[in-house]
């Protein structure tokens, strides 16, 4: 058992998967584990590389192996599929993943702290809230549409369709309707009330984090994506540069190329695609409302060749790299000469 080097483990919610090999690559333990083994198995184990799928709590799983003194090393799921051998099985993932993880051009994903984690669940839920306003604000809509009551989109547009469902001496709207959507109006002044709760507690914890206020010093980022930066890259310096964190977020072009002829399209939208959708909108309300940004002599001439909406992808480019720089360096946010 002290012979064991290597180990691939499936991580599931209550049974697990061990696929263990020494130096050599000989396999010397394949089983399974109920969740209440875990933690003593492991423990009876001298101190070895253990490698995870990125999945869903595998970062709890990362911070517990590493307490007992192992090398934790996860890897993102689509890297670990090309080893799996014929049929998917716990077995054969397990497998994959212990070959996995000794591959030299491997790349793997930090684990994140239980601080970090909990920031993040705040951004998923706030995200999942914002989604949920907007779902009960285009019911709203469509209802009062219904009786030929129509307002602009937006949140603004919503609360002047709610105020109408409240105004008991407005005739456009049946009593019966308006009982019925009462119940709407209450859901969505609810959520509005959750998300800004939710918004506060992001920016007190902002305002606590230095990196995070680094970050807020650039034009187009505030409170959320800084946040949201500085929890999801928990070690900037896995990579090796400002365009690999532009890939991982999804926002260079994705590439087709062969016979030595490069082909170029849109962006390839891979990684974190709730991150890029922000980096994205800071983007967007720093061309508009940013003077410093709107005057940059490469923005004002692809402003010329380009629509604002591919202008403002390109600056979201640009913003993340320069936020994986003053994250590598600890430095504040220096406006271009």
């Amino acid at each position: 058992m002290s012979s064991i080097a290597v180990i691939g483990l499936d991580i599931a919610k209550r049974v697990f998967q061990v696929h263990g090999s020494n130096t050599s690559g000989a396999v010397l333990e394949r089983r399974q584990l109920r969740r209440s083994d875990m933690l003593s198995y492991f423990g009876s184990l001298e101190p070895c590389l253990i490698g995870i799928e990125a999945c869903a709590t595998a970062h709890f799983w990362g911070r517990e192996l590493q307490a007992l003194g192992h090398d934790v090393r996860l890897i993102p799921p689509q890297y670990v599929k090309p080893y799996v051998k014929r049929n998917k099985t716990d077995a054969a993932d397990a497998e994959a993943i212990c070959e996995a993880v000794t591959r030299p051009g491997m790349h793997f994903v930090p684990v994140k702290t239980a601080e970090q984690q909990a920031v993040l669940s705040l951004h998923r839920i706030r995200d999942r809230l914002v989604r949920q306003r907007t779902m009960t604000g285009n019911a709203l809509r469509g209802h009062m549409a219904e009786f030929g009551i129509v307002e602009a989109q937006g949140i603004a547009g919503t609360k002047r369709l709610a105020a109408i469902v409240e105004d008991g001496e407005d005739a456009r709207l049946p009593t019966l309707a308006r009982r019925a959507l009462m119940s709407l109006v209450r859901q969505f002044y609810d959520t509005v009330e959750r998300i800004e709760e939710l918004g506060r507690e992001l920016t007190a914890w902002h305002k606590k984090n230095e990196t995070s206020r680094r970050l807020a010093s650039m034009p187009g980022i505030g409170p959320i994506l800084a946040s949201a930066l500085v929890a999801s890259v928990p070690d900037p310096s896995v990579f090796a540069s400002a365009r690999q964190f532009a890939a991982w977020l999804g926002l260079v072009p994705r590439q087709h190329s062969t016979g030595g002829k490069a082909r170029l399209g849109g962006i390839s939208k891979r990684g974190d695609g709730y991150l890029r959708r922000l980096l994205v909108t800071g983007a967007t309300a720093a061309l508009f409302r940013s003077k410093e940004v709107r005057t940059r002599p490469w923005v004002r001439e692809l402003l010329k060749r380009r629509s604002a909406k591919v202008v403002a992808v390109a600056l979201a480019n640009k913003m993340a790299r320069i936020a994986w720089a003053l994250m590598r360096d600890g430095a504040y946010y220096a406006k271009p000469a």
